[in-house]
């Protein structure tokens, strides 16, 4: 075990772009200097290094697995690595830290090198507490501080915290030109001596030399910029403005920013507003001594708004930032600063996939005050700057954001030159067309209309869907100007045009432009009744999703809510008045609630059904008593009677929206005269709230089920088949999976209805994933049942509807009438009907960070997912049985990078991370016997999933990327839903085999 082992390597070539990222090799030289701001991740000819495990003596580690982008894997002998499930522990966490081979980067910041010097504090001896903590400078003396930055970016997934480092260290010199009666100071300051160093891409090299930090060479227009002196107007400790060159380039500035910034100081306690680098922070100081702490809240920074966001946390960046600066002053003479910042950014679905940025500026005065230059005369801050030569311009204090120009992003232009060569993935359940997609939207984000235009017309009718979806996720103003020309919705297939109106209801965060563009294509057309349902569904989910950005003020928006209210009051056939009510389920607009309302109450039974349906998804602050009032006439049929499942959607919106004790009760007295199957289902839905811990009604239900009045054998004893239960499936530090099923059966055994939903609940939210729906209605009759009393014969229909991603989509109806029945099963092809198919930007954030250095420090996330869902309903006459069928599969990918902007380095962090699912929901009534026997399946596929981090540096002419992956599977596994159903099953499938 003692014995030192030899270094391993493995190396890969990445083979180009492809679908996921790989190599586990360097690419460190060769490549030009770049120039200040210019970004070059990987040089054009390079050396390649290869990554090596070298235990340093303490035994052999855990090898690790990488991969190339286009997805070829070379694994190490010891594979150990690759089984590690989700979410994972890495097994490289126990190792021991590698040091002599400086193969980890250590997780504080170590002293700087001897090279930088070490500056000592130059001052009087230290006078008695409560000295005088207002800090000045006097005329014509130089005041020399000692300046050092260290910045880092590291993944925290992995145990040595892999990731970017640069350390900087340079001497500012600090004088004072001119000082007014009222005590406003300017300040002129300098930077002289920059030296910088970062630490290399890899950790360790095959001679174990490596890792040790490499200079910084800067250009001569760099060097000359940087030596260009500021000038600060300064009060007492406040920076009240900054003058400077404002043609200086943005991330030097910046730089220069961030020194000015550690001289913003109050000498007393207190909470105030102040601005810097950061942006307009609010910030509180305590003092004690001869020191003063300053903590900033980054949360309340303002500062000029860039980036986006997906509406949904759950689908967004969690971001944790801290400041805290700490300064020593003594006798009014600034001796030390010292500021620290962190932050910690990961994707709110997988925190484990995080980026750590930690930030550390210090300042030292080194040498007592020397001669300076003499005072500047001059009766205003203005003509003391006029008569510096210089002639400076007044800069705002809070960093300019810079973008950085991606010099290896693919090109359409590029890609239509080769068209006819390229091939385009369409199989949306492979993490290979995930991947694929979130390029296509990289492409066309920077594309020009034209191009855009071109590249849909030339497609092949079979990719045309795949680039339609992926031209309304960029929502970029060229590719919506193509989109506009290109389809026709006189003329185009209905599949397409569907795929357009649904690609845009799912997006994270659409547009006013994009709402208008729907808007446009539906107005004044004649169009096929399926196309025209999907554009009202389509408008409904855009209309709120632009409310919830507060966007609702906008004209379109006004214009989309017209549209639905028109269409709801022109209605003639109740189908039409379903999908208008079903798009106002997607909207949730408080103001359109009293118009579900009286649908609901008023209207026929399907009516009746959407409005409470949409008046369900509403959150609990928006169920007024007004609503309950309504929904307690429905439940108890107060002016009319209602079908079943409208007065359990009532009861449902009743107790589950902070319920009035008096309404439980009453719910559950009402039950002793319904029907055994209505009053089980019910009694079912009380009881699984109260195994709810986070439902709201659970306080009163646990109160009221103390009375044993209530809670006996009388009102819990009904003997009906009907069922309602929840429970969680995965449940992780970030969020938890449920399935929730709902079954509602007839008096004769027959299925009324069942409810499939699939949730995410996690940071404040709840999330429906997936809920479908099957109706069936009229089957009795076929058997030569009688309708309950009171309720007149139903149509023999059966039907489906479903969510996805909180979106209602158009219901699919099956067959309407026997006659319908008969030519479906006679004409049937046997497939199932596909209930959505197509590729969905999950996850699209974008968030600049300004540290308080005056580095840069871009967020992005991009998530895509492929998605195949279908079902199937099979009703066996002959053999009596019914069988339903949902199959969803799907494949996510995740691209999840941190990139760092200074004119010293160029970094960028980045954690891709791929998953393939399948899940299969099976049910199966034999109503042949009595009572009838059900059987429910709940299975999943073997999941595979991949994981690959990259760190990627830039700096000077040297250029490097390292790589490392894992990859793994979680085991397929059927869920056990309860005892009774896995005694039916066993006995239903057992006869099947026979």
């Amino acid at each position: 075990m003692g014995a030192r082992s030899s270094p391993r390597c493995e190396c890969e070539d990445d083979g180009g772009l492809g679908a996921a990222p790989g190599g586990s090799c360097e690419d460190d030289g060769g490549s030009e200097r770049p120039q200040v701001g210019a970004v070059r991740m990987m040089g054009a000819r390079s050396s390649r290094r290869c990554e090596c495990d070298d235990d340093g003596g303490h035994g052999a580690a855990p090898a690790t697995v990488f991969y190339s982008v286009m997805g070829r894997e070379r694994s190490p002998k010891d594979s150990s690595f690759l089984s590690i499930p989700l979410p994972y522990q890495d097994k490289l966490a126990v190792s021991p830290p590698l040091s002599a081979s400086g193969c980890s980067f250590p997780s504080s910041f170590p002293p700087l090198p001897p090279a930088f010097g070490e500056p000592q504090l130059i001052s009087k001896p230290s006078v008695a507490a409560g000295g005088n903590l207002l800090p000045s400078f006097q005329p014509r003396s130089l005041y020399q501080y000692q300046y050092s930055l260290a910045v880092q970016l590291q993944h925290t997934s992995t145990p040595s915290l892999w990731g970017a480092r640069l350390q900087a260290e340079a001497l500012i010199h600090l004088q004072q030109l001119w000082r007014d009666p009222g005590g406003e100071e300017l300040l002129q300051l300098q930077i002289h001596d920059l030296k910088a160093q970062h630490q290399p891409g890899e950790e360790r090299s095959q001679d174990s030399t490596g890792g040790s930090p490499v200079e910084i060479a800067l250009s001569p227009e760099a060097q000359a910029e940087l030596q260009q002196p500021v000038f600060i107007s300064w009060n007492s400790g406040k920076v009240k403005a900054f003058y400077g060159n404002e043609a200086e380039n943005i991330l030097i500035s910046n730089l220069k920013r961030g020194i000015i910034s550690l001289f913003q100081l109050q000498p007393h306690a207190g909470t105030t507003v102040e601005e810097d680098a950061s942006g307009s922070c609010q910030v509180t100081y305590t003092v004690s001594n001869h020191s003063i702490t300053k903590i900033k809240d980054l949360l309340s920074c303002l500062k000029p708004k860039s980036g986006f966001t997906s509406m949904n946390k759950i689908f967004g960046v969690e971001w944790q930032p801290s400041s805290r600066s700490q300064y020593v002053v003594r006798d009014s003479l600034l001796q030390s600063v010292l500021a620290e910042e962190s932050h910690v950014v990961a994707p709110a679905l997988r925190s484990r996939s995080g980026i750590k940025i930690s930030s550390r500026q210090q300042l030292q005065l080194v040498s007592p005050a020397m001669p300076g230059l003499a005072e500047v005369s001059g009766q205003s801050l203005k003509d003391v700057l006029a008569g510096t030569g210089a002639r400076p311009q007044p800069l705002g204090m809070a960093s300019l954001p810079f973008r950085r120009v991606c010099t290896h992003c693919p090109s359409l232009r590029a890609f239509l030159k080769a068209f006819d060569r390229q091939r385009v993935r369409t199989d949306t359940s492979k993490v290979a067309t995930a991947w694929q997609f979130q390029r296509f939207i990289q492409m066309l984000r920077s594309a020009k209309k034209r191009d855009v235009l071109q590249l849909l017309r030339r497609a092949p009718e079979e990719t045309r869907p795949f680039l339609v979806e992926a031209a309304v996720a960029t929502q970029s103003v060229a590719s919506l100007a193509a989109l506009s020309d290109f389809l026709d919705f006189s003329q185009e297939p209905k599949s397409l045009l569907e795929k357009f109106l649904y690609t845009a209801a799912f997006s994270p965060r659409p547009s006013g432009e994009l709402l208008h563009l729907v808007l446009d294509k539906l107005d004044g057309k004649q169009l096929a009744p399926e196309v025209w349902e999907t554009g009202i569904v389509a408008v409904g989910s855009l209309v709120g999703k632009l409310c919830q950005q507060k966007l609702c003020g906008l004209q379109v928006v006004e214009r989309g809510v017209e549209t639905i209210l028109r269409g709801l009051r022109g209605a003639e056939e109740e189908p039409k008045v379903v999908i208008s009510l079903v798009a106002l389920g997607n909207a949730r607009l408080p103001e359109t609630i009293p118009t579900l309302l009286e649908h609901a109450e008023d209207g026929p039974t399907a009516v009746t059904t959407a409005a409470t349906s949409a008046l369900q998804r509403f959150p609990a602050a928006h169920i007024s008593s007004k609503v309950k009032q309504v929904m307690r006439r429905i439940f108890h049929q107060k002016r009319k009677s209602y079908d079943k499942t409208c007065r359990l959607a009532a009861a449902e919106i009743l107790l589950d929206n902070h319920p009035l004790p008096m309404d439980v009760i009453n719910i559950l007295l009402a039950t002793s005269e319904m029907e055994a199957e209505v009053a089980t289902f019910l009694l079912m839905k009380v009881q699984n709230s109260l195994r709810d811990h986070h439902h709201l009604a659970r306080k009163v239900m646990k109160d009221i089920m103390g009375d044993p009045r209530i809670n006996n054998y009388n009102f819990f004893s009904k003997a009906g088949i009907s069922s309602s239960f929840s429970g969680p499936l995965t449940v992780t530090q970030d969020l938890t999976s449920t399935f929730g099923l709902d079954l509602l059966f007839l008096e004769g055994g027959f299925l009324r209805k069942s409810v499939s939903d699939f949730s995410l609940l996690g940071h404040g939210q709840r999330l429906r994933a997936a809920q479908v729906t099957f109706e069936a209605q009229g089957m009795e009759s076929m058997m030569g049942e009688n309708p309950s009393e009171g309720e007149k014969e139903p149509e023999l229909m059966a039907g489906m509807a479903a969510t996805f991603f909180d979106v209602q989509l158009r219901p699919v109806v099956f067959f309407q009438g026997y006659t319908d029945l008969m030519a479906k099963v006679l004409l049937s092809s046997g497939e199932p009907t596909s209930v959505v198919r197509g590729n969905l930007l999950l996850m699209d954030h974008h968030q600049v960070i300004p540290l308080q250095s005056g580095l840069q420090v871009t967020i992005k996330l991009q998530g895509g997912l492929g998605l195949d869902v279908s079902a199937d309903m099979d009703v066996s006459i002959w053999e009596q049985e019914l069988k339903t069928s949902v199959n969803a599969r799907g494949s996510l990918a995740m691209d999840f990078q941190a990139e760092l902007d200074s004119p010293l380095l160029q970094g960028t962090l980045r954690s891709q991370t791929e998953v393939e699912t399948s899940i299969h929901f099976d049910t199966k009534l034999r109503f042949s016997s009595s009572p009838v026997l059900m059987c429910l399946q709940l299975r999943e596929e073997q999941v595979p999933y991949r994981e690959v981090l990259t760190v990627s540096q830039s700096a000077g002419s040297r250029s490097s990327t390292a790589r490392r992956g894992r990859r793994g599977a979680v085991p397929g596994r059927e869920f056990a839903l309860h005892q009774t159903n896995s005694k039916v099953c066993n006995l239903l499938l057992t006869a099947e085999k026979e």
